[in-house]
């Protein structure tokens, strides 16, 4: 080995950066390898014709759980909720789920309080599957139905690629079980790749957090999840208290501890979701904020500073797919700055075992 690969080999972040890096492809791979068995999954599931939806998942996971919970009743208008797995796992409550379609979203599957309260959920008549990147997993083995999200090993603590690839296995679904072909998703491969390229403008950004003693993150609708993910991935590599807010909660109170030294990163989806953040974009200049801005050209112009996305012609609800991307990027970025390793936060394990 030549002192140069060897000190590539060796470098801090390296396999969390190929991780991100490969985002791409794994998008691609869903698309084209997996598409056809999420439909088919969805297709079954649709004409059992639940009647309320669970959702159950840790960690990461929960933010993308947390994002097909909105679409499932923005999209399907099907009532949906998260699960509290301590109901089953600690109190042993045993739900009537007849009709009720309990999804459990998790990158390793091997979480036995996931496990368990799957197996209770299917023992209580749920219709259930599981969303995860090991098909062999014991959460897919108790599931009676399972999504292989196809990202691929993933070595680094901070999970990125198989967030993405989560988001997009769960949008496919979603279209599958109100018969959509889910052909919007297509342009998302190409559109990853240019904001992953752009890497220099994110360590530019980083700059400015370096020395961040908190940061406050905020969005609403589909950006909500991006915000939730953004300041977990923050805090478990870089160590910066991230608090994140729906942007109406925000107003609710936490808005007092917003000042002009505290940065807040605003995520701004190119819909809806933005146009209901506006107000509090307006509250948090008011009040002299650092702002920065993920979102449209025209909302990073209006803030203090920012990172552009390419939102033309993609839906809102595929935005969260490429919001995060920056992020996952200024989480290692801001980690590299402060001389810490973001392949290996303290104290964490790549499988968190709860009960």
């Amino acid at each position: 080995m030549t002192a140069t690969s060897a000190d590539q080999s060796e470098r801090p972040g390296r396999i969390m950066s190929s991780e991100m890096a490969e985002q791409p492809e794994v998008l691609r791979r869903i698309l084209s390898r997996g598409a056809p068995k999420i439909h088919r999954i969805a297709s079954e599931i649709a004409a059992r014709a639940p009647r309320f939806v669970l959702l159950t998942a840790r960690g990461t996971s929960d933010n993308a759980a947390l994002y097909a919970k909105y679409l499932l009743e923005v999209r399907l208008g099907l009532p949906c909720g998260l699960t509290s797995m301590s109901t089953t796992t600690a109190y042993g409550a045993r739900p009537d789920l007849r009709d009720v379609l309990v999804i459990t979203v998790s990158q390793s599957g091997g979480s036995p309080d996931l496990v368990a309260s799957t197996r209770a959920a299917r023992d209580a008549g749920a219709i259930t599957l599981s969303v995860t990147n090991n098909p062999d997993s014991p959460l897919a083995a108790v599931s009676e139905f399972h999504i292989d999200v196809l990202a691929g090993p993933e070595k680094a603590l901070p999970a990125t690629k198989t967030y993405t690839a989560s988001l997009l296995s769960l949008y496919l679904l979603v279209e599958g079980l109100r018969g959509g072909d889910g052909a919007a998703a297509r342009v998302l491969p190409d559109l990853a790749a240019e904001v992953l390229a752009r890497q220099d403008e994110v360590r530019q950004l980083a700059s400015r957090y370096r020395f961040a003693e908190r940061m406050v993150i905020t969005s609403r609708g589909y950006g909500y999840p991006t915000a939730k993910e953004a300041a977990l991935k923050l805090m478990e590599t870089s160590y910066i208290p991230a608090l994140s807010y729906s942007g109406a909660d925000l107003l609710h109170g936490p808005l007092a501890m917003v000042d002009n030294i505290s940065p807040v990163i605003a995520v701004v989806t190119d819909g809806k979701g933005g146009e209901a953040l506006q107000p509090v974009l307006d509250r948090l200049r008011g009040r002299g904020a650092d702002l920065v801005v993920v979102g449209p050209a025209p909302q990073v112009a209006a803030a203090s500073a920012g990172f552009a996305l390419p939102t033309a012609g993609v839906a809102e609800e595929l935005q969260p797919v490429l919001e995060i991307l920056p992020l996952q990027l200024l989480a290692y970025e801001v980690t590299i700055a402060r001389g810490q390793d973001p392949d290996a936060p303290r104290a964490l394990a790549k499988v968190t075992e709860t009960h």
